[in-house]
């Protein structure tokens, strides 16, 4: 198996090696990184019904898909994100015990017992310290997963929406879980993620006879570059592939009641009724065919002389 340690923290491009690896190689590897800040959703969720629109636009968190389906988690460089690509057997291809095992034996050599609970997390005193999502492409099948080491919990609690009741759409959801961070487990000896991933790279060096260390070519890199470009920096992968939805919510501008109904779909907005300020709903009528996005309704209110903050923007989302 090869063993790749990342030095790059761009989720972009962290995500892009997953996928690339995955369809232009027909061996096994081992992918260890750790990323900065960002919220990574399912291929089949609604990025603005699991990522709180308002705070990452904010703080600049990118929200990127990933080719896997399941449900949302947030990265930063106190997570520790592992990847496997293996080949697979027909009807044996989704597997989530298999590719957590090697993981949970790994933990226990450095201290910390955690069971396997659920479909797909990994979880010491009934608290979530690890995600798994997978993917199958031909005989070819993607595993991947977080371990929380010393993540902003308060930064993934703010990042994530907590209240979804307003979107109305057949994607997936995510299912939170309470969550802790395994320093609080340790008793010393890894200080930090990069600390982690060391020694979890040194465990399968040293556990497999046929693992061995691999750095990507500087040809890899470049397709793999442009991979992250014409995909996973896209409005079109991380917010129009999802499915379709409605979205509805009552607020206040200036003082005055609104009501809002979106139907998004390819990322969208199909249809808009705004009730509320006369002005407010000739607007509203104007954002059909706009993407459902901050920037692009904001500037479409500022355009028919309403110049919402960006405050108010986030209502509608």
């Amino acid at each position: 198996m090869n063993c790749l340690a990342l030095e790059s923290h761009d989720p972009f491009f962290n995500q892009a090696v997953d996928e690339y690896l995955l369809r232009n190689s027909t061996e096994d590897f081992l992918i260890l990184g750790i990323n900065d800040r960002s919220v990574i959703i399912g291929k089949h969720q609604v990025a603005h019904r699991e990522a709180d629109t308002g705070f990452v636009h904010r703080n600049d968190i990118p929200v990127i898909r990933r080719i896997s389906g399941g449900g949302t988690v947030f990265h930063d460089r106190g997570n520790l994100n592992f990847s496997f690509i293996r080949k697979s057997e027909p009807g044996r291809q989704i597997d989530f015990r298999k590719h957590t095992l090697p993981v949970l034996e790994f933990l226990r050599t450095i201290g910390v017992e955690e069971q396997f609970e659920g479909k797909n997390d990994l979880k010491i005193d009934g608290l979530k310290i690890s995600g798994n999502a997978e993917h199958v492409t031909g005989t070819r099948v993607l595993h991947h997963g977080t371990l929380l080491f010393d993540a902003s919990l308060a930064d993934m609690r703010s990042s994530l929406n907590m209240n979804m009741s307003r979107y109305k759409t057949r994607a997936v959801e995510s299912n939170p879980s309470p969550v802790v961070n395994l320093r609080e487990y340790l008793g010393g000896g890894i200080n930090d993620s990069a600390g982690l991933m060391t020694a979890m790279m040194n465990y399968f060096i040293d556990s497999g006879p046929d693992a061995r260390l691999f750095t990507l070519n500087p040809g890899e890199i470049g397709e793999i570059d442009r991979l992250a470009e014409s995909k996973y920096k896209t409005w079109e992968w991380n917010y129009a592939y999802g499915p379709e939805y409605m979205f509805s919510n009552d607020f206040f501008i200036a003082g005055e009641q609104h009501s809002c109904r979106l139907m998004v779909k390819e990322g969208i907005i199909r249809e808009c009724i705004i009730e509320g300020s006369e002005l407010m709903a000739d607007a509203g009528k104007k954002l059909k065919g706009t993407p459902h996005m901050v920037a692009d309704m904001k500037r479409i209110f500022h355009e028919n002389n309403i110049p919402l903050d960006y405050k108010d923007i986030y209502n509608f989302f």
